[in-house]
């Protein structure tokens, strides 16, 4: 942990280089290893977790009160409620939270398959557990909560793109933080510093390469938009890449042996 912390260090006082072509070129090297397995996992467990998700909220709610809610005149924004927003807000707030940690799996399957080493379904669950669960959660509710809170402030006061601009802003600038729990072992609030330290030290360069692993996994929604499931892990490639390019990965965890058993 303090040779990451030393090296985050220096890379903050110093800088580092990236190369646009080299990340590149190795996130879409280790994406080739992964795309097969990752894809298929993401289309299971999205449509598992919403057939589960629906059938919890009509189970609380009622059919009657989720289709009243999901008409296009209730959509609109001039008729969100101050209730209606903070709901709103927290509910994606504890959705987002909860996945963290399966979403963290992509990173160690993205690992697995640089070095070369078999992954299996537990891999995608191996963040659920202490001590990298706690920390994911708290940087993401984190996150999520200033992102979330800062746009719906915006928004309310009438300038929606400066809402946008706002959240894309903060995710870019915490784009490591996941990276940094799962592969540097820090804690919340020390990832989330880290990374928004390095990311400045680079943002242009690091935001092109993030739009382009972007616009390339957009292209799975080609062939009736099941393909974005099998091009979507490129982005967990580049997010590997750009990380492994920038502080290197500390072999050494026993995180490693997660996933090696089903």
């Amino acid at each position: 942990m303090n040779t990451v912390k030393d090296k985050i260090e220096k890379l903050t006082i110093n800088g580092y280089q990236l190369d646009f072509g080299t990340v590149f070129e190795q996130a879409f090297e280790n994406y080739k290893k992964i795309a097969l397995y990752a894809g298929s996992m993401l289309l299971i467990f999205t449509f598992l977790f919403i057939f589960l998700l629906f059938g919890i909220a009509v189970a609380v709610f009622g059919i009657g009160v989720i289709t009243e809610y999901l008409k296009p005149e209730n959509l609109k924004p001039e008729t969100f409620t101050g209730n209606f927003l903070l709901i709103y807000t927290g509910f994606i707030i504890l959705i987002t939270c909860i996945l963290s940690p399966f979403q963290a799996g992509f990173l160690k399957m993205a690992d697995c398959g640089e070095k070369g080493e078999e992954f299996h379904v537990a891999t995608m669950f191996g963040y659920y557990k202490a001590p990298y669960f706690a920390n994911i959660v708290v940087s993401t509710f984190l996150i999520t909560l200033i992102s979330s809170g800062l746009s719906t402030l915006v928004d309310l006061a009438g300038v929606q793109s400066i809402g946008i601009l706002t959240s894309l802003s903060i995710t870019l600038l915490t784009f490591l933080t996941i990276p940094l729990i799962v592969f540097g072992n820090l804690n919340a609030i020390d990832a989330i510093k880290s990374s928004v330290q390095l990311v400045l030290k680079q943002p242009l360069l690091i935001l092109a390469l993030i739009i382009v692993a972007f616009l390339a996994s957009l292209v799975g929604l080609m062939g009736f938009c099941i393909g974005i499931f099998f091009t979507m892990p490129f982005m967990y490639s580049m997010e590997y890449s750009i990380y492994k390019s920038i502080i290197g990965i500390d072999y050494a965890s026993e995180i490693d042996e997660l996933g090696s058993n089903v």
